[in-house]
């Protein structure tokens, strides 16, 4: 049984890499796509609440703004990461995402007080050391790799504040109204800068592109990863998810061709950022490990 929970994680894991992908094929501009995947995400995901699962969508006022405060981070994660695809390629754009674990190892300590672990601080030199050579190898894609360390910025960000939501209201009124909220925040800026016009410049083709993304690679991993949260650990949940910039990076090699081809550097660099974030997690696994047969012993005692 065990086995099937896996295979169902590494699958969601694997679409979330290929979100990368249509990215790509997707021809609109970053902020036009992250519109209306939110968008659309927004509308299944409340259909799925009300119409299947038929739960209340009631949450207080301050719960409300939290959330839509917190889907605003998500808007951003977002469009920087799309952004980041459309001026260099998918490679450079997932691979930069590894720099979230140095800047959870930085906000995280601050948000909920607690001193810092210099385990992840040093895996976290470790990834921009390596960030640093791709980036001088990869001079060209410049660009991307500074996109992408703000999408690493803001996706960190979102995790972090996210963690604190957990147990206010159901899981799905949390992922809901985030990404509507984000959704709002998004047409918000389209209004008050006069380029709501620009929403209507969109194939038909990239509709039903982002109609996908929407649904099968972001509303339904999002509810997937929940459930299996019931029968997988955190620390495998972790490693897998990790798992995702491989995945992807994978993917485009054989999807797009020359267009995705880096140089050893890269390859060799986002081998050690990804070898770094499972010793991470193993390091941290043992520790709770550590810590919950300590605190055993001493109910024990006691």
């Amino acid at each position: 049984m065990k086995n099937s929970y896996l295979l169902r994680l590494h699958f969601i894991v694997f679409l979330w890499g290929f979100t990368a992908i249509l990215g790509k094929l997707i021809l609109a501009e970053a902020q036009v796509l992250v519109f209306y995947r939110m968008l659309f995400a927004a509308v299944f995901l409340y259909l799925y609440l009300r119409l299947i699962k038929k739960e209340s969508i009631k949450v207080s006022k301050n719960l409300l703004i939290k959330l839509v405060g917190i889907g605003s981070v998500m808007a951003f994660h977002w469009l920087f990461f799309f952004q980041s695809i459309k001026v260099s390629n998918v490679s450079i754009a997932l691979s930069c995402l590894s720099l979230s674990t140095l800047f959870a190892a930085l906000i995280e300590p601050l948000v909920y007080k607690r001193k810092p672990d210099w385990a992840e601080v040093i895996i976290g030199i470790i990834i921009v050391i390596c960030i640093s050579l791709i980036f001088n190898a990869e001079l060209k894609y410049k660009e991307g790799i500074v996109y992408g360390i703000f999408c690493a910025l803001f996706g960190t960000i979102f995790s972090v504040l996210n963690g604190k939501m957990f147990g206010k209201t159901s899981s799905g009124n949390i992922i809901f109204y985030e990404i509507a909220g984000g959704w709002i925040i998004i047409s918000l800026f389209f209004v008050f800068t006069g380029q709501i016009s620009s929403v209507g410049e969109i194939s038909y083709a990239d509709i039903a592109l982002i109609v996908l993304l929407a649904s099968v690679f972001t509303a339904y991993p999002m509810f997937e990863s929940v459930k299996l949260m019931k029968f997988i650990s955190p620390f495998t949940l972790i490693l897998t998810v990790n798992l995702e910039p491989v995945y992807g990076i994978i993917l485009a090699f054989f999807i797009f061709g020359a267009s995705e081809h880096m140089s050893p550097v890269f390859y060799g660099a986002s081998f050690v950022m990804i070898a770094s974030i499972v010793v991470n997690g193993i390091i941290k696994s043992r520790r709770r490990q550590e810590e919950t047969i300590t605190e055993t012993s001493v109910n024990n005692v006691e």
